[in-house]
């Protein structure tokens, strides 16, 4: 018996476990306002207005409304539909509820209808033919000055699994990482300094010499920085640098703004590659692999060239491979330095797209 407590009971042995079985799912709701209802009667049995498209776990979703009823037997009522509206080939299971809402954007009771579980498959809905018969709805306070409101409630059931009970002992997650960083930070036990431009950064030599082959050849190698306290960084950036020594540290990059994203992912793979931080720099081109544009696909390509980047370069390819993209990017200025500074990655995109 997995995981059981055995104790004596009369010359024998008893246990306890415990399981949780776990339905996870997604909800989402979409309210339908009809304005002017009295005007949408008369379009005809079987014919339905669509609602705009709301998505709901992952998937796209609209309501149907047919104001003459769907069927030639429900000509009475309003019916309503929900309809998956995708192309996903896997089949998704739900269960929905619409409901008439009052005045205080509430649900009547009296006219809310829910469903079972439902297996939606794409291009594919449900419904309830006779939501609320037309007589009660013109009747009812809900019709006010000819609108009148439906939610459909909507959830997703995901997954189910059986889990066990909680544990006896529960260990966290590591959080190493925020211990270093708060040794980066406070510079507590620092024994060096770097100056970048007019700031100085004070951080430890085992922790920069074991992440970092460059600094342990400078930190604990022949060079000059050996015994040095003091070391001069040229050609970073100070904030760049800042970052590069907070992914050290944390194996993460910080919080960066997204108007700065791609610039300071450029920085850094520079940096990266020049500390042979490998991860920092695979981190750097799959950033900058969304930001490949008109304007920024030739200095990109040019900088995954240059610091042999064959994803960032890939990627590049991919979008040039459309002869509108290509076209632009000759045209832009990025492309004539891209020439100058790269000419051998000329002749590796014309090999590249001569199969398209």
């Amino acid at each position: 018996m997995a995981n059981s407590s055995p104790s004596s009971v009369a010359g024998g042995t008893t246990s306890h476990t415990a399981s949780t079985i776990i339905a996870e799912g997604v909800s989402g709701s979409h309210d339908l306002n009809i304005k002017g209802y009295s005007r949408t009667k008369g379009l005809g049995i079987g014919e339905c207005i669509t609602s705009e498209k709301f998505d709901v776990g992952g998937h796209h979703w609209c309501i149907k409304y047919y104001p003459d009823g769907e069927a030639k037997d429900d000509t009475d009522s309003v019916a309503l539909h929900l309809w998956r509206d995708d192309t996903d080939g896997n089949d998704v299971t739900a269960i929905f509820t619409f409901s008439l809402l009052n005045g205080e954007g509430q649900p009547v009771s009296l006219h809310s209808h829910s469903s079972g579980r439902r297996t939606f498959r794409p291009k594919q809905g449900w419904g309830f033919a006779t939501f609320i018969e037309r007589k009660d709805l013109e009747d009812s306070p809900h019709l006010k000055d000819d609108c009148f409101s439906i939610r459909c409630d909507l959830t997703l059931t995901k997954e189910i699994c059986t889990a066990r009970a909680a544990p006896f002992v529960v260990v966290p997650p590591s959080n190493m990482h925020r211990q270093l960083l708060y040794l980066l930070t406070s510079r507590h036990a620092g024994d060096v300094t770097f100056k970048v431009g007019r700031q100085r950064f004070t951080a430890h030599r085992y922790i920069l010499a074991a992440r970092s082959s460059v600094f342990m050849a400078e930190l604990f190698g022949p060079m000059k920085e050996k015994e040095a306290t003091c070391i001069h960084i040229h050609e970073v950036e100070a904030k760049v640098f800042k970052a590069m020594l907070h992914f050290i540290y944390t194996d993460e990059l910080p919080q960066i703004d997204d108007g700065e994203a791609m610039v300071m992912a450029q920085h850094l793979l520079v940096a990266a590659d020049r500390y042979n931080l490998d991860r920092l720099k695979l981190m750097c081109e799959e950033t900058l692999c969304n930001y490949i544009s008109e304007d920024t696909a030739a200095t990109t390509l040019a900088l995954a060239e240059q610091h042999g980047c064959d994803g960032l370069r890939r990627a590049c390819f991919a979008f040039l491979a459309s002869l509108d993209n290509l076209k632009a990017v000759m045209a832009s200025d990025g492309f004539a330095h891209l020439r100058s500074s790269c000419p051998s990655i000329i002749e590796k995109l014309v090999t590249n797209l001569a199969p398209c």
